[in-house]
């Protein structure tokens, strides 16, 4: 049988109900998305997920999420393995990247393709690495509570410093999905951090994990990790936060995964020195 030709695609939004194939695809290729990341990230932006379509079977997909009127993310971008090779990829690509219009876009990339994205005007910001193993055992540490409803206005300031762009809507899932384990470390009455833990298809995710210093952060995983104890964890760390990296290699995790974060362009000055652990390597 002749392969269908890129003319022969119809790329169109996404909706949520298409979130199980894209997460599905992901995990075959070794990203894991976290069970209910999808909800959160519609959330965000529901225009921001596109799937292409020969017969109406899905082929191909990506995401552009638009955080705000200067910054988009670009992530799951997949080709179902049998209908590689043929274009399909690119025209999916071209046309959900328009969604973006001028903003700045961001995305992590897996090495194999790091060298297409700077054909497309992608530049290197930094490496982030996964680091994954099974959970120490831990308690949560004073000064550690579960987030609740009342901490949404100050987590989504924290979370505004420590991201290139601000995201309430989507940090108001993120917090409160499914499975999620949100928890904000104190110190006299102001946020010094918080972290969030979910279930992924195999491993446990954690992320963000945003803290001012090493000691929050290690508090933060401590607690976190006090119901994951003898459970496969999972944190992506980028690497010019030593500190960071330092904390995953002292919990015993080991790196199994890496991607690079690249940008079309400038984006918000933020904290990166408070990200022990990115949010989502498949979504920002």
């Amino acid at each position: 049988m002749t392969p269908a030709a890129p003319h022969d695609l119809v790329v169109t939004r996404a909706t949520l109900a298409d979130w199980p194939v894209i997460s599905a695809w992901a995990a075959a290729e070794g990203w894991n998305p976290g069970l209910s990341d999808g909800p959160a990230f519609f959330a965000q932006d529901p225009d921001g997920f596109f799937l292409g379509r020969i017969d109406g079977e899905p082929v191909s997909a990506i995401s552009v999420v638009n955080h705000g009127p200067d910054y988009a993310f670009l992530g799951c971008y997949l080709v179902r393995p049998d209908l590689r090779g043929h274009g399909h990829g690119l025209t999916t690509w071209k046309t959900a990247l328009a969604h973006a219009g001028s903003r700045t876009v961001g995305l992590d990339g897996v090495v194999a393709q790091q060298d297409n994205y700077r054909q497309s005007g992608f530049r290197l910001a930094h490496r982030t690495v996964r680091f994954t193993g099974v959970a120490p055992e831990s308690a949560t540490p004073a000064g550690v509570r579960p987030a609740g409803p009342a901490d949404l206005p100050a987590l989504t300031a924290y979370d505004s410093a420590c991201h290139p762009a601000d995201r309430p809507r989507f940090l108001a899932e993120w917090l409160t999905g499914p499975g999620h384990h949100a928890v904000v470390r104190e110190d006299a009455g102001r946020i010094t951090g918080y972290g969030v833990i979910r279930p992924g298809r195999d491993t446990l995710r954690i992320g963000p994990l945003f803290a001012d210093t090493a000691d929050d952060a290690r508090a933060l995983f401590a607690a976190l990790t006090a119901d994951a104890a003898g459970r496969e964890v999972a944190v992506d760390v980028p690497e010019p936060n030593a500190a960071g990296v330092a904390l995953a290699e002292g919990a015993g995790l080991r790196p199994s995964f890496e991607t690079a974060r690249m940008y079309t362009g400038p984006v918000r000055a933020y904290a990166g020195d408070r990200v022990f652990g990115v949010t989502t390597l498949e979504l920002g």
